[in-house]
């Protein structure tokens, strides 16, 4: 699928002939310049990612302001290095001193705050550099860090974590320092590092190396940031230098190109791919790879951009970031473990085999349309980065790759060059690894981008009500392919079903817990991937991407400053160009006491647990079409109606109160009486509560009544909960109505539950048997009498075909019994069934991340994937991607 923007704005103006407002520009090939748009959706921005430049101006720092907004506005994000901007330490032209960059990521900061991106849910994505010689690098390593204290000065004193965190600067936008080759040898050798002057680069002020990494490390321990851009390295693999340094990326640190530039994204579901015999499908990728990247191209010269140089940049040269997502689930899928040499050697055989079907396919395009413009001052540097890309697949072990996707890799470099050295290429760039928040959701994928599974069980809220718990769908996969009997792979899902962890199934062999460790620890085990594995599937994929790779290297909460400077050192030797390193805990999103007293700290922990613990208020709607019935009454000569609507049980869920030839004041009175009471009701207080707690109120209005079972009535609330207790709650009219002589009303509830769960079992027990019979034609009586006869037993299935295994195949287990088991504990009364299970599904990432914020759509869980947040719930992507 293309990103998200595409999604946004892409079509918006052909189909729906929506205009938009007249900002951004567009290539036209007319007059071979850019353009201003008449119309923003006519010429849509289809680019996530863009990286802007900014001058030593007032007139452009405020211009790249505007810049921004616009960009989040239509649902893209932008990264800017600030480094070109004098340091607090120099002096302005017409004397005074400078505010350094640092004030001005205030502004930025703000802007990005009040704009979401895409104009709708989507938080702005914003990246910020500065590179490790400037003067004010150690204010930048640490502004964060310091902000984070404020929010906790602030939380301790009882601010809300949200307005707390709202109350502080730069939490809209991530941070990374550029680090050379020069700093980090500095920093092995504890060597002295001297920041020079942006305005006449004189040496302003000199620090241990050792110092600032320790900085950065303790600022990532803190908070998260910065993160660290290889600025060398990244240079090292730049086909374009004759046209400009590579300064900044965008704020997933994927895209890496020159200032001013743009890149459309779009990612490929590497599990569609996968053949029944566990192979991989090479020719299909390929193709897939073929089409994407002639799509892509085409979106360069149709879409808008922000600014009228990133327009140009954009034509002049064309860069594309195809990439993938579900690597966790194929490598899974075909039991190798993540952390493992041979999930390394196919991961980097499949990108070298993407990227080198791209840039030969970019090369037919050059034949074609020709190469883009900035190339032949590039050809040598780019002909000699295409030629690093086929030394390294040349390099790919033999011996944990299978003959065809070797071949296949080293033939596609092959191609490139040869194809690349005759005709150019089309694209200066064609390959990244996004993170695939949103996309990845629409695709299907259980796992984002280049991330291992982040758990085995996940939860899903039903339309309806009530939730599913699934397990991993290629946990039945890994299984049949280890050797594992139907019998063993059923009896090790139920295991993880019920523990949500595999480390307790029994009949699995020791030997082959690796291949299923995920990102995060189960909550009722023990393993995880550790943190080093991240960055070695990162090296494996590194040497063939244009690009970069947006990952989360997940760390423990009990990681230390010194362990977090090791990754980045490690990350730095293994040639990557980021890294972006999370531990969990960093955010103090909880309430913390303040109180001195170590017993009372106690008392405050065990009073806050009991309230998590506690459930959680659950609105239980009445559906939009539903019963009701009226009731006209008469209270001392004053008229009105009640009308209560019904839940499918016969039970009450909302009031209507209407009064007849009564005043707007009794009237709107009786309104908001109605309306507390229908939310009462959906959100669970027995109606036997109300009733007690509102009858024999005494006040006007009072007197006789129409209704001979209640003859008086001492106020009209008086009435309608007597009312409502002698209609809806059973024994009620005898207690307390002696004179009541109606027939008893018939209770619905339980004959009405019962009858429902019982059709919702045999609906799934008939879906069962139809799957498990495939396309086998069965006559009608036959189906009765399988879908009331028991399940067959295990001996008697092994003797089906193979691809006769429904839900086990898909989801490891029965999915019939698991809606039989939502609905019967919802609609059979369990006390608190719906918020339980609303506890259940929040509470699945929790002990991940205990500082995960919700979702701004749905309000579930989300987890940390790249430097964004997604909700495994509803697929919303709190970022750029």
């Amino acid at each position: 699928l293309f990103n998200s923007p595409v999604w946004f704005n892409v079509g918006l103006y052909d189909v729906y002939d929506i205009r938009g407002s007249e900002h951004n520009y567009h290539w036209d090939e007319k007059q071979q310049k850019a353009v201003p748009c008449t119309s923003s959706y006519e010429f849509p921005q289809a680019s996530a990612c863009f990286i802007q430049s900014v001058e030593d101006t007032m007139e452009d720092i405020m211009r790249l302001a505007r810049s921004e907004a616009m960009l989040f506005k239509h649902g893209s994000g932008t990264g800017t290095d600030l480094s070109t901007l004098r340091s607090s330490r120099e002096k302005l032209s017409g004397g005074g001193k400078p505010s350094g960059p640092l004030s001005f990521m205030r502004v930025y900061d703000q802007v990005a705050a009040v704009i979401k991106s895409g104009g709708k849910t989507r938080r702005a994505a914003k990246m910020q550099s500065l590179k490790i010689g400037h003067p004010d690098i150690k204010e930048f390593i640490t502004c964060k860090t310091e902000e984070e204290k404020k929010a906790w000065a602030l939380i301790e004193e009882g601010y809300s974590p949200d307005e707390a965190y709202n109350s502080v600067m730069f939490q809209n936008s991530n941070l990374s320092v550029r680090v050379t080759d020069e700093f980090m040898e500095a920093v092995e050798k504890d060597a002295p590092w001297t920041t020079v002057a942006v305005t006449t680069g004189k040496p302003v002020e000199t620090y241990h190396a050792r110092t600032l990494m320790e900085l950065i490390a303790e600022g990532t321990r803190v908070c998260g940031d910065p993160g660290l851009q290889y600025h060398t390295t990244i240079n090292k693999w730049h086909t374009c230098p004759n046209s400009g340094p590579i300064n900044a990326s965008n704020p997933c640190s994927e895209y890496m190109f020159i200032d001013n530039s743009a890149c459309n994204l779009a990612s490929l579901n590497l599990m569609k791919f996968r053949t029944e015999d566990g192979g991989f499908d090479v020719e299909r990728f390929k193709h897939a790879v073929r089409l994407f990247i002639i799509a892509q191209d085409i979106l360069v010269d149709n879409g808008s951009y922000p600014e009228q140089t990133i327009a140009e940049n954009s034509h002049r040269f064309r860069p594309l970031g195809l990439g993938y997502a579900n690597l966790g689930s194929l490598m899974m899928s075909l039991a190798m473990p993540y952390d493992s040499d041979q999930a390394r050697t196919w991961a980097g055989a499949i990108t070298a085999i993407m990227t080198g079907t791209a840039y030969s396919v970019s090369a037919e395009l050059a034949a074609v349309k020709g190469a883009f413009s900035e190339f032949e001052k590039n050809q040598a540097s780019m002909l000699n980065v295409i030629g690093m890309h086929r030394e390294h697949a040349y390099n790919i072990p033999e011996v944990y790759c299978p003959d065809e996707l070797l071949s296949a890799a080293k033939n596609a470099w092959d191609q490139a060059f040869d194809a690349g050295t005759q005709y150019g290429f089309r694209n200066a760039q064609t390959t990244v690894l996004a993170p695939t928040g949103t996309i990845g959701f629409m695709m299907d994928c259980d796992t984002t981008g280049v991330e291992p599974d982040i758990a085995l069980v996940k939860y899903k809220t039903l339309a309806g009500g009530g939730m599913l718990k699934l397990v991993n769908r290629t946990v039945p996969m890994a299984l049949e392919r280890l050797g594992y009997s139907p019998e063993d792979i059923r009896e090790i899902c139920e295991t993880i079903d019920k523990d949500d962890t595999i480390e307790t199934a029994t009949k699995l062999r020791p030997e082959h817990l690796s291949v299923f460790d995920c990102a995060f620890k189960p909550k009722n085990g023990s393993r995880h991937i550790h943190y080093t594995a991240h960055l070695r599937m990162m090296a494996a994929v590194q040497p063939f991407l244009s690009g970069a790779i947006s990952k989360t290297i997940n760390m423990p909460k009990e990681s230390t400053a010194e362990e977090i400077m090791t990754a980045y050192m490690e990350g730095w030797k293994l040639g990557l160009k980021a890294v972006a390193i999370y531990r969990d805990g960093s955010k103090r999103l909880q309430p913390v006491n303040t109180s001195t007293s170590s017993g009372d700290k106690k008392k405050q922990k065990n009073a806050e647990t009991a309230e998590a613990a506690a459930p959680r208020p659950y609105r239980h709607r009445l559906p939009e079409t539903r019963q009701s019935i009226t009731h006209k009454f008469s209270v001392a000569g004053h008229e009105g109606y009640l009308t209560v609507g019904l839940y499918d049980d016969g039970q009450p869920g909302e009031l209507f109160i209407t009064m007849a030839k009564e005043g707007s004041t009794v009237g709107g009175l009786m309104d908001v009486v109605g309306t507390c009471v229908s939310m009462a009701l959906q959100y669970g207080v027995p109606l036997i509560t109300l009733v007690d707690k509102f009858r024999h109120a005494r006040f006007e209005p009072a007197g006789m009544t129409s209704n001979k079972n209640i003859p008086f009535a001492k106020s009209l609330i008086d009435y309608i909960f007597c009312w409502m207790g002698c209609q809806f709650i059973p024994g009620y009219a005898e207690k307390n109505t002696p004179n009541y002589t109606a027939p008893a009303v018939e209770n619905k509830t339980a004959a009405t539950a019962k009858e429902l769960v019982q059709k919702t079992q045999d609906l799934a027990r008939k879906i069962d048997q139809a799957k498990t019979t495939g396309k086998k034609n069965v006559s009608s009586n036959n189906s009765d009498k399988d879908a009331a006869a028991p399940r067959p037993s295990a001996e008697k299935k092994t003797a089906a075909p193979a691809p006769a295994k429904p839900a086990l195949d898909r989801f490891g287990q029965q999915i019939s019994d698991r809606i039989v088991q939502v609905v019967s504990s919802t609609l059979t009364g369990q006390d608190n069934a719906e918020a339980s299970l609303m506890l259940q599904f929040n509470g699945q990432f929790e002990h991940f991340q205990d500082d995960a914020p919700p979702c701004d759509v749905c309000g579930s869980i989300c987890v940390r994937n790249g430097t964004c947040y997604r909700c495994y719930n509803c697929g919303n992507s709190m970022g750029c991607s």
